[in-house]
């Protein structure tokens, strides 16, 4: 893993240079550039093969510059900061008049988060310390083609982006293991416009006020679609997806759905977590068993589906966790996922 000052002060070079980036975070690995410069910024969009309207979230070395970046800034936010920060949260406020649009998707607001993730930390630290005077802050989002898994390891940043990226900082496997979640404070009420490891029972506990949650994959509040939200990552019908489609099956009809794809010839490989591997598992491509624990689950999930996807089976068949609250970040991923398939 990396820590040498000498790969860190490279890193730093880089991103004043204009040039590309991978940097571990708690959730996912970021592609990463220096979030006040267009041109660097239009870098990751191509790297990706992202659209231009899709937002970016710019990751800050501390919440002390968070009023660098956004404007009327409520109470709340300076709260849920202190509470979570560092953390897999992110805030969606109004931005500041000089933030590039090219970061914001062309909108008037821009997400904002503080990482987990200590050589993440000791980089954005490290960036900010040599933009001072200026607002400093790298906007990352994840560190793979657009629409695909988000990658967990330096090594699955090298397999999908090694060659457009200046430099990889290698920080181990991600502890948290899919994308933070996204609060839009830019409007009126607080609303969690994507799910994460952060709920909001979790939110309404620091701020009081339970969240409004976008209706959506997994979700089990009571609160519908706002198209008047901000565009935010993440948000497509269809993303997270490995290239062999993937499909979902209940508990209850699990085993017999594998049985039906089996006397069918499907060459299917298996993501489950309760699911006993029958006797015969062999003659499946592959199969995995995954924690029935939702941040176990979540944190072994982008990885499990890489490895599913490299055996090149007909078939990825998941079994899907329970729809609780608990698991809505882990259901919200796996429903874009197999939406892939069916898109």
């Amino acid at each position: 893993m990396d820590g040498d000052p000498d790969r860190l002060r490279q890193a730093v070079e880089l991103l004043l240079a204009g040039e590309l980036v991978a940097l571990p975070t708690e959730t996912v690995y970021g592609l990463g550039a220096d979030a006040a410069n267009p041109e660097a910024v239009a870098g990751i969009y191509a790297a990706k093969g992202r659209p231009a309207d899709h937002p970016l979230i710019v990751h800050l070395a501390a919440a002390g510059h968070l009023a660098q970046w956004a404007a009327d800034v409520p109470p709340a936010v300076h709260d849920l900061a202190a509470a979570f920060w560092p953390g897999p949260l992110t805030l969606i406020l109004k931005k500041q008049d000089w933030v590039p649009l090219a970061v914001t998707g062309g909108q008037d607001t821009v997400g904002v988060r503080v990482p987990a993730h200590p050589l993440a930390l000791e980089l954005l630290a490290a960036f900010a310390a040599a933009r001072a005077p200026a607002p400093a802050g790298i906007a990352a989002p994840s560190a793979n083609r657009f629409g695909r898994i988000s990658p967990t390891t330096a090594a699955h940043v090298r397999e999908e982006l090694g060659e457009e990226i200046s430099l990889i900082l290698d920080g181990g496997s991600c502890e948290v293991g899919i994308e933070s979640t996204i609060v839009d404070f830019s409007r009126a009420a607080p609303e969690i416009l994507r799910p994460g490891a952060i709920t909001a029972g979790d939110i309404a506990r620091v701020t009081g006020v339970p969240p409004r949650s976008r209706g959506g994959r997994g979700e089990s509040g009571t609160a519908g679609t706002d198209d008047a939200a901000p565009r935010v990552p993440g948000a497509l019908a269809a993303h997270y997806a490995p290239r062999t489609p993937l499909r979902l099956a209940d508990s209850a009809v699990f085993s017999a759905e594998l049985a039906r794809l089996a006397r069918a010839g499907q060459r299917v490989a298996v993501l489950a977590h309760s699911a006993a591997a029958p006797r015969d598992a062999g003659s499946f491509s592959g199969w995995r068993a995954i924690p029935a624990e939702p941040a176990a689950y979540a944190c072994q999930l982008y990885a499990s589906l890489r490895a599913l996807d490299a055996l090149g089976a007909d078939l990825i068949l998941v079994e899907v966790p329970p729809v609780l609250p608990a698991w809505q970040a882990v259901v919200d991923r796996l429903c874009r996922a197999a939406a892939k398939a069916s898109s």
